[in-house]
Protein backbone atom coordinates (compact mmCIF):
# COMPACT_ATOMS: atom_id res chain seq x y z
CA UNK A 1 0.00 0.00 0.00
CA UNK A 2 1.41 3.35 -1.08
CA UNK A 3 2.10 5.72 1.80
CA UNK A 4 0.14 8.97 1.97
CA UNK A 5 3.10 10.75 3.60
CA UNK A 6 6.78 10.54 2.73
CA UNK A 7 9.74 11.66 4.85
CA UNK A 8 13.12 12.76 3.54
CA UNK A 9 15.94 14.02 5.77
CA UNK A 10 18.75 15.97 4.13
CA UNK A 11 21.30 18.14 5.93
CA UNK A 12 19.13 18.73 8.99
CA UNK A 13 15.93 19.50 7.04
CA UNK A 14 13.05 17.02 7.02
CA UNK A 15 10.73 17.31 4.03
CA UNK A 16 7.30 15.85 4.82
CA UNK A 17 5.16 15.44 1.70
CA UNK A 18 1.44 14.65 1.68
CA UNK A 19 0.18 12.86 -1.43
CA UNK A 20 -2.85 10.57 -1.46
CA UNK A 21 -3.24 11.04 -5.22
CA UNK A 22 -6.37 13.10 -4.70
CA UNK A 23 -7.23 15.98 -2.36
CA UNK A 24 -4.88 15.04 0.51
CA UNK A 25 -7.94 14.60 2.70
CA UNK A 26 -7.27 14.66 6.42
CA UNK A 27 -8.61 11.26 7.33
CA UNK A 28 -7.27 9.16 10.18
CA UNK A 29 -4.66 7.41 8.07
CA UNK A 30 -3.25 10.65 6.65
CA UNK A 31 -3.01 12.23 10.09
CA UNK A 32 -1.46 9.13 11.65
CA UNK A 33 1.22 9.17 8.95
CA UNK A 34 1.78 12.89 9.48
CA UNK A 35 2.26 12.36 13.20
CA UNK A 36 4.71 9.54 12.53
CA UNK A 37 6.69 11.82 10.21
CA UNK A 38 6.68 14.59 12.81
CA UNK A 39 7.89 12.08 15.41
CA UNK A 40 10.84 11.29 13.12
CA UNK A 41 11.58 14.97 12.55
CA UNK A 42 11.52 15.65 16.27
CA UNK A 43 13.84 12.71 16.95
CA UNK A 44 16.14 13.97 14.19
CA UNK A 45 15.98 17.52 15.62
CA UNK A 46 15.24 18.66 12.09
CA UNK A 47 13.69 21.78 10.64
CA UNK A 48 10.50 20.70 8.87
CA UNK A 49 9.28 21.55 5.39
CA UNK A 50 5.64 20.47 5.10
CA UNK A 51 4.28 20.27 1.58
CA UNK A 52 1.65 18.64 -0.61
CA UNK A 53 1.27 17.21 -4.07
CA UNK A 54 1.32 19.50 -7.10
CA UNK A 55 -1.61 21.97 -6.99
CA UNK A 56 -2.95 20.55 -3.73
CA UNK A 57 -1.86 21.13 -0.16
CA UNK A 58 -5.00 19.68 1.47
CA UNK A 59 -8.71 19.87 0.82
CA UNK A 60 -9.54 19.39 4.49
CA UNK A 61 -11.16 16.63 6.54
CA UNK A 62 -12.36 13.50 4.74
CA UNK A 63 -16.00 14.42 4.11
CA UNK A 64 -16.99 10.78 3.55
CA UNK A 65 -16.45 10.16 7.26
CA UNK A 66 -19.13 12.67 8.25
CA UNK A 67 -21.87 10.38 6.96
CA UNK A 68 -20.39 7.18 8.35
CA UNK A 69 -19.41 5.67 11.69
CA UNK A 70 -19.81 8.29 14.47
CA UNK A 71 -16.86 6.82 16.39
CA UNK A 72 -14.58 7.26 13.37
CA UNK A 73 -15.85 10.81 12.94
CA UNK A 74 -15.02 11.60 16.57
CA UNK A 75 -11.52 10.16 16.23
CA UNK A 76 -10.89 12.08 13.01
CA UNK A 77 -11.98 15.42 14.44
CA UNK A 78 -9.99 14.88 17.64
CA UNK A 79 -6.91 13.89 15.63
CA UNK A 80 -7.24 17.05 13.55
CA UNK A 81 -7.46 19.28 16.61
CA UNK A 82 -4.43 17.65 18.23
CA UNK A 83 -2.43 17.85 15.00
CA UNK A 84 -3.14 21.58 14.70
CA UNK A 85 -2.02 22.02 18.31
CA UNK A 86 1.13 20.01 17.67
CA UNK A 87 2.16 22.08 14.66
CA UNK A 88 1.65 25.38 16.48
CA UNK A 89 3.85 24.21 19.36
CA UNK A 90 6.34 22.06 17.43
CA UNK A 91 9.78 22.61 18.98
CA UNK A 92 11.63 23.02 15.68
CA UNK A 93 10.80 25.46 12.87
CA UNK A 94 8.09 24.41 10.44
CA UNK A 95 8.00 25.85 6.93
CA UNK A 96 4.90 25.20 4.82
CA UNK A 97 5.38 24.94 1.06
CA UNK A 98 1.74 25.29 0.05
CA UNK A 99 1.66 23.81 -3.43
CA UNK A 100 -2.02 24.50 -4.11
CA UNK A 101 -5.43 24.60 -2.46
CA UNK A 102 -5.64 24.78 1.34
CA UNK A 103 -9.23 24.35 2.47
CA UNK A 104 -10.73 23.86 5.95
CA UNK A 105 -8.47 21.47 7.93
CA UNK A 106 -5.84 21.96 5.23
CA UNK A 107 -5.85 25.67 6.01
CA UNK A 108 -5.59 24.97 9.74
CA UNK A 109 -2.43 22.94 9.09
CA UNK A 110 -1.05 25.77 7.01
CA UNK A 111 -1.76 28.27 9.79
CA UNK A 112 0.23 26.12 12.22
CA UNK A 113 3.50 26.58 10.33
CA UNK A 114 6.06 29.21 11.36
CA UNK A 115 6.72 30.29 7.77
CA UNK A 116 4.05 29.87 5.09
CA UNK A 117 4.86 30.06 1.40
CA UNK A 118 2.30 29.55 -1.34
CA UNK A 119 2.08 29.40 -5.10
CA UNK A 120 1.22 32.68 -6.77
CA UNK A 121 -1.70 31.40 -8.84
CA UNK A 122 -4.23 28.59 -9.15
CA UNK A 123 -4.77 28.03 -5.42
CA UNK A 124 -7.77 28.67 -3.18
CA UNK A 125 -7.66 29.32 0.56
CA UNK A 126 -11.00 28.86 2.26
CA UNK A 127 -12.69 27.92 5.53
CA UNK A 128 -15.85 26.45 4.05
CA UNK A 129 -17.38 24.73 7.08
CA UNK A 130 -20.40 27.03 7.37
CA UNK A 131 -21.05 26.80 3.64
CA UNK A 132 -21.38 23.01 3.85
CA UNK A 133 -23.55 23.13 6.96
CA UNK A 134 -20.98 22.57 9.72
CA UNK A 135 -20.12 24.84 12.63
CA UNK A 136 -16.41 25.57 12.68
CA UNK A 137 -14.75 23.82 15.65
CA UNK A 138 -13.62 25.81 18.66
CA UNK A 139 -9.99 24.79 18.09
CA UNK A 140 -10.13 26.08 14.51
CA UNK A 141 -11.46 29.45 15.66
CA UNK A 142 -8.47 29.83 17.99
CA UNK A 143 -5.94 28.74 15.36
CA UNK A 144 -7.39 31.33 13.00
CA UNK A 145 -7.46 33.99 15.70
CA UNK A 146 -3.70 33.60 16.20
CA UNK A 147 -2.69 33.85 12.54
CA UNK A 148 -5.34 35.66 10.49
CA UNK A 149 -5.59 39.44 10.32
CA UNK A 150 -8.40 40.63 12.63
CA UNK A 151 -10.20 42.39 9.79
CA UNK A 152 -10.53 39.07 7.96
CA UNK A 153 -11.64 36.81 10.82
CA UNK A 154 -15.38 37.15 10.32
CA UNK A 155 -15.15 37.18 6.55
CA UNK A 156 -13.02 34.03 6.48
CA UNK A 157 -14.67 32.05 9.29
CA UNK A 158 -18.34 33.01 9.21
CA UNK A 159 -18.79 33.87 5.54
CA UNK A 160 -16.40 31.24 4.18
CA UNK A 161 -14.93 33.72 1.73
CA UNK A 162 -12.52 32.09 -0.77
CA UNK A 163 -9.14 33.81 -1.05
CA UNK A 164 -6.74 33.93 -3.96
CA UNK A 165 -3.01 33.60 -3.21
CA UNK A 166 -2.57 37.37 -3.32
CA UNK A 167 -5.55 37.90 -0.99
CA UNK A 168 -4.31 35.10 1.27
CA UNK A 169 -1.17 37.10 2.06
CA UNK A 170 -3.21 40.11 3.15
CA UNK A 171 -5.55 37.92 5.20
CA UNK A 172 -2.71 36.07 6.94
CA UNK A 173 -3.03 32.59 5.46
CA UNK A 174 0.37 33.05 3.80
CA UNK A 175 3.51 35.05 4.45
CA UNK A 176 4.69 35.10 0.85
CA UNK A 177 3.76 33.86 -2.63
CA UNK A 178 6.26 32.56 -5.17
CA UNK A 179 6.02 30.95 -8.63
CA UNK A 180 4.68 27.40 -8.56
CA UNK A 181 7.88 25.91 -9.92
CA UNK A 182 9.99 27.38 -7.11
CA UNK A 183 7.77 27.03 -4.04
CA UNK A 184 9.54 23.93 -2.70
CA UNK A 185 13.02 25.30 -3.40
CA UNK A 186 12.14 28.59 -1.73
CA UNK A 187 10.77 26.73 1.28
CA UNK A 188 14.02 24.80 1.59
CA UNK A 189 15.98 28.05 1.40
CA UNK A 190 13.89 29.47 4.27
CA UNK A 191 14.42 26.24 6.20
CA UNK A 192 18.19 26.53 5.72
CA UNK A 193 18.09 30.00 7.28
CA UNK A 194 16.05 28.76 10.21
CA UNK A 195 18.42 25.84 10.68
CA UNK A 196 21.17 28.34 11.52
CA UNK A 197 19.25 29.74 14.50
CA UNK A 198 20.28 28.43 17.94
CA UNK A 199 17.77 25.65 18.52
CA UNK A 200 17.20 26.16 22.25
CA UNK A 201 16.66 29.90 21.87
CA UNK A 202 14.25 29.36 18.99
CA UNK A 203 12.17 26.81 20.88
CA UNK A 204 12.01 28.83 24.10
CA UNK A 205 11.04 32.02 22.29
CA UNK A 206 8.44 30.31 20.11
CA UNK A 207 6.77 28.73 23.13
CA UNK A 208 6.86 32.01 25.08
CA UNK A 209 5.28 33.84 22.16
CA UNK A 210 2.50 31.26 21.90
CA UNK A 211 2.05 30.31 25.55
CA UNK A 212 -1.22 32.19 26.09
CA UNK A 213 -2.51 31.11 22.70
CA UNK A 214 -1.74 27.46 23.46
CA UNK A 215 -3.55 27.68 26.81
CA UNK A 216 -6.63 29.01 25.02
CA UNK A 217 -6.30 26.42 22.26
CA UNK A 218 -6.12 23.54 24.73
CA UNK A 219 -9.30 24.77 26.42
CA UNK A 220 -10.94 25.03 22.98
CA UNK A 221 -10.00 21.41 22.24
CA UNK A 222 -11.54 20.30 25.54
CA UNK A 223 -14.72 22.16 24.56
CA UNK A 224 -14.70 20.51 21.13
CA UNK A 225 -14.26 17.04 22.63
CA UNK A 226 -17.25 17.69 24.90
CA UNK A 227 -19.34 18.76 21.91
CA UNK A 228 -18.22 15.82 19.77
CA UNK A 229 -18.86 13.37 22.62
CA UNK A 230 -22.44 14.66 22.85
CA UNK A 231 -22.80 14.33 19.08
CA UNK A 232 -21.53 10.77 19.23
CA UNK A 233 -23.98 9.96 22.03
CA UNK A 234 -26.90 11.38 20.05
CA UNK A 235 -25.99 9.38 16.93
CA UNK A 236 -25.57 6.10 18.79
Amino acid sequence: MKAFVTYELLDGIATITMDDGKANAMGLRMMQELNTALDRAQADKAVVVLTGRDRMFSGGFDLAVFGGDPEELFRMLEAGALLAERLLSFPRPVVAACTGHAVAMGAFLLLGADVRLGVDQGARFQLNEVQIGLPIPWFAVEVCRQRLAPAHLSLAIVSGEPYSPQQAVSAGFLDEIVPEESVRATARSRAERLLKLPAESFTATKLRLRRNAMDVLQEAIRRDISDWTALLRNRS
